[in-house]
């Protein structure tokens, strides 16, 4: 069934509520809000109030407004000095937001009508007495202030109860509270305790000497009054206030006594229905996320694709984020990004070497220093409900006998079963359905397969010299230049400056070295700007680079137009991006056994042991004869031994160097190589091949072979680099063979064996 809705122009009120049956005046300013006025004036003369969460915003956006306020009708209008209004308006009835229609030129909204719930009238009327009473002594405490009850008001509980509200000196989220509240009993015990409250406030005031600390019994009716005004769900309020009549009744010496206060605590202070107004605006968001991020165009892309979803459904589908990519790349600062363009809370936890269950689904009360778990924490610190969740090197956890918390985190990141998340501490369930988690990873392989299959993988590549060329200029350079303390007036980077800090002194996917070699250099120019006057002037040259950085930190492997015989080059994934790698060989006096060298890994010594089972069927099928090698040890290297090594893909690249080795024939290393091959010859699909060819050409490499199978792949390399780029797509080792190999094989002179 659809609800009607009523559509007026909306004033955002500071430091001040609206409630119903309460004349009041309220001054008229702001540009929207004139224009807001001059709308409701021209129609029916009804406008929609509604206070701003913070009082501080001169601009508030709709998250930044709360959504139930009065609709009131206009009774007068006086000018004051500047373009300034004061106008007298009276509350009719409370209402919510439904719908903002627009924010420009004024907020323009839908409302629904929200009336009181109707209960006991007798139970209102055993309450009404005291709420008088007590308005009475706050009156006494506050004499300066002029506060008469209207007659009309004084038998009229819901009058009385508003206007009492609308006096009373407490801050705009308590009066808020008072407003939203649509059970007049429980609107009435809550203006009871405020009323105690300030008139015992008011008391301590007055007195001159020190007030005494309060009293146990003090203690527990502020944690009641906190329970009463937080938006807890009702069985979570019930098991709050059963603690709190266990406190009630225990010693004052207890040792128990800071664990339930703490306990209580924790759950008034869970934002169980607050939330961020979201930003469904698809053309500010693509803004948002341009304006902070180069590139990354496919991420960009899914993420206005969610957006563009909930703006269609009111209650879409959850979907979880795994942005997979070397460090440096954006992964965090993006989610940042997301967190802005939606107009959420931004929230992130570390999961790095996480090890223990409990540190996601928190510890039991039962245990000393108990505490909740790591995404309880995250919602309090984010004060609402629907945050933007990040949940960083989800890859870098480990399990121990403490549990294992990849599956406790399947319950969270599972938008089916996580809107009743339950947390050891709290031992009450709390709804995650509506976080928006993003998790990043520096590689796949290191996230359980379960884990895996309940997120949605956005993959973050390595970016190109150009790429990080713009992403220093646009980016990295004047973030540094103000993160200095310096103007743009004292400093220039040169474009040749730029790609040579680039090329000399970073080697890695992403720009956070690059970052730190600007930001080493705007802090030598800065201690001048200091020394010398706010107009000094540098511009920064391949030349002060140098000066200011010190010797070049690599020096690029220029691999064109040699050739060797048995070393090949291959290329390599490493979490930090793509490397290449001449792989060498060698011959010595030994029992022809095949020694590895450099760091691999088990699949790696697998794959150098069928590229030499490969190459000797292969030699032997052309009657080469091998037993000349028995007396000899064959020993493949591959440089850096420091670094571990491990994978497949580098099976063609070994297969090339045995061959070249055992025929005497030169490779040309001027061509990169990646596949994984089989005993049969075979070449089979690789990973991470955006991030090989990069590496490959960043080091001077024009021509590549890669898999046949990864033909699609090449869509994620930019045109520039697929256009200077000869690849080559095969099947098989043979056609490697072709490529590679200085002569063809059956060229080759080669010792046969006997008949």
């Amino acid at each position: 069934m659809r609800i009607e809705l009523d559509y007026l122009p909306l004033i955002p009120l500071r430091d001040l509520v609206a409630f119903p049956g309460v004349k009041f005046p309220f001054i008229v300013g702001r540009e929207k809000s004139l224009k807001a006025l001059e709308k409701a004036r021209n129609s029916n003369g009804l406008i929609f109030l509604a206070a701003q969460t913070d009082s501080e915003v001169s601009d508030p956006a709709p998250g930044d407004i709360y959504t139930t306020g009065t609709v009131v009708e206009i009774k007068d209008l006086i000018p004051t000095p500047g373009r300034s209004l004061k106008v007298m308006v009276e509350g009719l009835y409370r209402a919510r937001i439904a719908e903002v229609v627009f924010s420009n030129p004024y907020f323009f909204v839908g409302i629904t009508r929200v009336d009181d719930l109707e209960v006991n009238s007798a139970q209102i009327s055993r309450n009404l007495g005291r709420i008088k009473e007590l308005f009475d002594r706050y009156k006494e405490s506050h004499r300066g202030k002029t506060l008469v009850l209207p007659a009309s008001n004084i038998m009229n509980p819901a009058a009385f109860s508003n206007f009492v509200a609308s006096v009373l000196q407490i801050p705009v989220w308590e009066k808020q509270t008072l407003l939203e509240l649509i059970n007049p009993l429980e609107r009435f015990l809550l203006l009871g305790h405020i009323l105690e409250r300030e008139v015992g406030r008011s008391a301590r005031r007055r007195k001159v000497a020190t007030p005494p600390p309060p009293e146990p019994g003090n203690e527990v009716e502020e944690l009641k009054y906190k329970i009463a005004t937080s938006e807890m769900p009702e069985e979570v309020k019930k098991k709050a206030l059963q603690e709190v009549e266990r406190l009630e009744h225990m010693p004052p010496m207890s040792a128990e006594l800071a664990v339930i206060r703490s306990y209580v605590e924790w759950l008034v202070s869970m934002p169980w229905k607050k939330k961020s107004r979201e930003n469904r605006d698809i053309k500010k968001a693509w803004e948002i996320l341009d304006s902070s991020h180069y590139g990354l165009k496919k991420a960009k892309e899914r993420i206005i694709e969610y957006l563009a979803i909930r703006s269609l459904m009111k209650k879409p589908r959850g979907a979880i984020l795994c942005l997979v990519g070397p460090p440096g790349v954006g992964k965090s600062s993006i989610a940042k990004a997301i967190a802005r363009a939606t107009g959420r809370k931004f929230v992130r936890v570390s999961l790095g070497g996480v090890r223990d269950e409990a540190e996601i689904r928190g510890h039991r009360r039962t245990y000393v220093g108990a505490y909740p778990g790591r995404i309880i924490q995250g919602l309090k610190k984010a004060g609402v409900k629907n945050p933007v969740f990040l949940l960083d090197e989800i890859d870098k956890m480990s399990a121990d006998f403490r549990g294992d918390p990849a599956a406790a985190l399947m319950e969270v990141l599972d938008p089916d079963h996580n809107s009743a998340f339950l947390d050891h501490y709290l031992d009450v369930e709390f709804d995650l359905s509506e976080v928006l988690f993003i998790t990043t990873a520096n590689y796949m392989q290191g996230i359980p397969r379960p884990l895996l299959d309940r997120m949605e993988i956005i993959e973050l590549p390595g970016y190109t010299e150009h790429e990080k060329f713009y992403i220093a200029r646009d980016y990295l350079v004047p973030k540094e230049i103000k993160a200095h303390g310096i103007k743009d007036k004292n400093i220039h980077f040169t474009r040749q400056a730029l790609y040579y800090i680039i090329r000399s002194y970073t080697r890695e996917a992403g720009v956070r070295e690059l970052e730190r070699e600007i930001g080493a250099i705007c802090r030598k120019v800065a201690r001048k700007v200091a020394e010398e006057g706010k107009d000094y002037f540098e511009e920064i040259t391949p030349e002060k680079v140098k000066e200011y950085l010190g010797p070049e930190k690599y020096l690029r492997r220029s691999v064109e137009g040699r050739r060797e015989v048995g070393a090949a080059t291959g290329m390599a994934w490493t979490e930090y991006g793509g490397d290449i790698l001449i792989i060498e060989t060698a011959l010595s006096k030994g029992k022809g056994e095949l020694l590895l060298t450099g760091r691999l890994g088990e699949i790696m010594k697998e794959s150098a042991q069928i590229a030499y089972t490969y190459v000797k069927t292969k030699l032997s099928s052309l009657g080469m004869d091998l037993s000349r090698f028995s007396n000899y040890d064959i020993h493949v290297h591959i440089p850096e031994g420091a670094v571990p090594k491990e994978g497949p893909s580098a099976g063609i690249t070994l297969a090339m160097a045995l061959l070249s080795l055992l025929t005497s024939t030169p490779v040309r290393l001027d061509v990169a190589l990646t596949g994984e091959v089989t005993i049969k010859g075979k070449v089979l699909k690789v990973g991470g091949l955006k991030e090989k060819i990069l590496a490959a050409y960043q080091a001077g490499v024009r021509e590549v072979v890669i898999p046949a199978e990864n033909e699609p792949d090449l869509e994620e390399l930019p045109e520039e680099i697929r256009e200077k780029l000869k690849i080559n797509l095969v099947k098989d080792m043979d056609q490697v063979i072709d490529i590679v190999l200085e002569k063809n094989l059956t060229e080759i002179s080669l010792p046969r064996a006997a008949n």
